[in-house]
């Protein structure tokens, strides 16, 4: 039976599992039991989610009972306690995000992709019917440690979470992102990102070690440093095909993609909202690897050409950045959306993804580092090298961005309209020598016409030439922000680990902490910095494949096309040779 309450502070949604509620709102509240600290129920605009229990008074019950086609969305264990009123809830808050109405098992699909039954949420979530962001997943992490407590202002959130933040991205086509970038928001509390992601408790000690841990990844000492294992079974996988599809005889549409891993036997066929269930899952348990965003959902023109084009690209993008990572290629729950064609067998595998154990702090138990000694003081210095580059690409990428984004606006539009206004003049040109018949020459009005009509194509030649070089640019731009945007609070979670290194041993040297307890904090703060590490290894490995390809492929368009465009003006330049 659903119960009545009143919100007693605001409290801003921080992911698509949360909704915002406002201080003396009515809220319909499904269970007075709290799942860690956190309600589920419905807001005044009708919108479906999680919301701190502590925030919440609990008025009375409601008669009327709670709409079956309103089921609240399955929690997930770990969920984190609220923080106090007043203190900081994230890095970022953003307007509660409606969740769309349940729907039935699909009545068309293609084999290998999945609508499931009423009994499970993942038919409740769409591309987009009532999204516009892309989904923001705030921190969450694990209890503090009281001898080091740093004077973060709330409760400490229960174990075994850790989202990452991910500010929302523009639009890298559109003139709005030459005014807003890539960079992430300011973080009010400088602890809360490195203690609700739980790296805090496990550079304590507090995390608990398993007696079985299944996955494990390992970190080697290259010839810069350390870095990733390479995956044993390296494997591609292509994105091709999107096609419309429907289920309830028409009544609901959906674009479905053909996934061909090159280590499978057959394709499978994904909807973006699975894409965007894997997405979740990722920036659930990796907390220390820079995750790249998905392309950005849109709420209107879904099935335009031109949106099913471009989504397309960035989704291809993404695979090859999934699929080339040695950790994030190697995920369970990754191989199992590559791969999985069985309707059973996926939801137990989906299930199995959202109760695995391994996820943000306890993630870290799965790492096996190099025996090499580091000094923390040069680690930290790398990692403070690093800062700065990241800082200073993720402001050159933006540039190029916003002047890439500029150029395709004066190609489709500008361009095409002067080059129009040429073409035009000729022709009024060509017509003014027809007036005078005695003294008109036809084959110069001919040569003069066909000018104008020569430099009419260049200037649709124009238009449809960003298809071609700076879509292209763009979408590896968008893709970089994206990964780039992940970077400070990663960095943060090393400097937090730093800190407690720097603290303990000063607790130690007062005789306020053993100094095995200290030595033990450093050999933890060793894990963090060698998985940071091997990710800045990665990133770079990775950007210099991407921008060489991207300048190439640029650059060979370009010439490509200006070599057209000087065919068509030498054509047209014979036609006055024998006047």
């Amino acid at each position: 039976m659903a119960l009545k309450g009143r919100a007693l502070y605001d409290f801003h949604s921080e992911n698509q599992e949360e909704i915002s509620i406002q201080q003396d709102e009515e809220l319909v509240v499904f269970s007075e039991n709290s799942l860690d600290g956190w309600l589920q129920g419905r807001n005044s605009r009708g919108e479906t989610g999680l919301f701190p229990a502590s925030y919440v008074e609990i008025v009375q019950p409601d008669a009327a009972g709670t709409d079956p086609a309103e089921k609240p969305p399955a929690g997930r264990p770990g969920r984190p306690a609220s923080p106090a009123p007043g203190a900081p809830v994230g890095l970022y808050s953003s307007p509660g995000v409606a969740s769309p109405a349940r729907s039935g098992a699909g009545l068309y699909s293609n084999p290998g992709s999945f609508e499931e039954d009423d009994d499970d949420d993942w038919d409740d979530w769409d591309d987009g019917c009532t999204v516009v962001e892309e989904p923001r997943a705030g921190g969450l992490g694990t209890n503090g440690h009281p001898p080091l407590n740093l004077s973060y202002p709330g409760a400490y959130p229960a174990q075994h979470m850790a989202f990452r933040p991910k500010p929302p991205l523009e639009r890298q086509d559109s003139l709005a992102s030459a005014k807003r970038g890539s960079v992430v928001g300011r973080n009010l509390n400088r602890f809360s990102c490195f203690v609700r992601s739980g790296v805090e408790a496990f550079i304590l000690g507090d995390v608990p070690m398993m007696a079985k841990i299944a996955e494990t990844y390992s970190i080697e000492m290259g010839p810069r440093g350390p870095q990733w294992k390479a995956n044993p079974h390296p494997f591609a996988c292509s994105v091709e095909d999107p096609t419309k599809q429907t289920k309830f005889k028409g009544i609901k549409s959906y674009i479905s993609y053909k996934l061909t891993p090159t280590h499978a036997s057959s394709p499978v066929y994904r909807r973006y909202k699975h894409f965007d269930w894997l997405y979740n899952r990722l920036l659930h348990k990796f907390t220390v690897i820079s995750v790249p965003h998905l392309p950005e959902k849109q709420a209107t023109g879904r099935f335009e050409e031109d949106f099913i084009a471009k989504r397309k690209r960035r989704l291809i993008l993404w695979m090859d950045h999934m699929t080339s990572h040695p950790v994030l290629s190697q995920y369970e729950g990754f191989q199992h959306f590559l791969s999985c064609r069985d309707d059973k067998q996926w939801k137990m595998g989906k299930r199995r993804a959202e109760k695995d154990d391994l996820v943000g702090a306890s993630f870290l138990l799965t790492f096996q580092i190099p025996t090499e000694h580091q000094d923390l003081q040069d680690v930290e210095d790398r990692v403070d090298i690093f800062k700065a580059f990241s800082k200073k690409m993720d402001d050159s990428v933006l540039q190029l961005s916003t002047v890439a984004s500029e150029l395709v606006r004066k190609h489709v539009g500008g361009f095409r309209k002067e080059f129009q206004k040429l073409g035009s003049a000729f022709q009024a040109i060509s017509h003014a020598f027809q007036m005078d018949p005695p003294f008109s020459s036809e084959a110069l009005n001919h040569a003069i016409s066909h000018t104008g009509r020569t430099y009419e194509a260049v200037g649709e030649m124009f238009a449809e030439q960003p298809k071609n070089d700076l879509f292209q640019m763009l979408d590896t731009l968008s893709l970089y922000q994206g990964l780039l945007s992940n970077f400070p609070d990663i960095i943060h979670l090393q400097k937090g680990a730093f800190a407690k290194v720097k603290e303990s041993q000063r607790m130690s040297d007062e005789g306020r902490m053993a100094q095995d307890e200290a030595d033990g904090i450093r050999r933890r703060c060793r894990v963090v910095g060698f998985a940071l590490q091997a990710e800045m290894n990665h990133f770079h490995q990775r950007r210099e494949l991407d921008f060489k390809h991207m300048m190439q492929s640029y650059l060979r368009q370009q010439i490509l096309f200006y070599q057209q465009v000087g065919q068509q003006l030498e054509k047209t330049l014979r036609m006055y040779d024998h006047l």
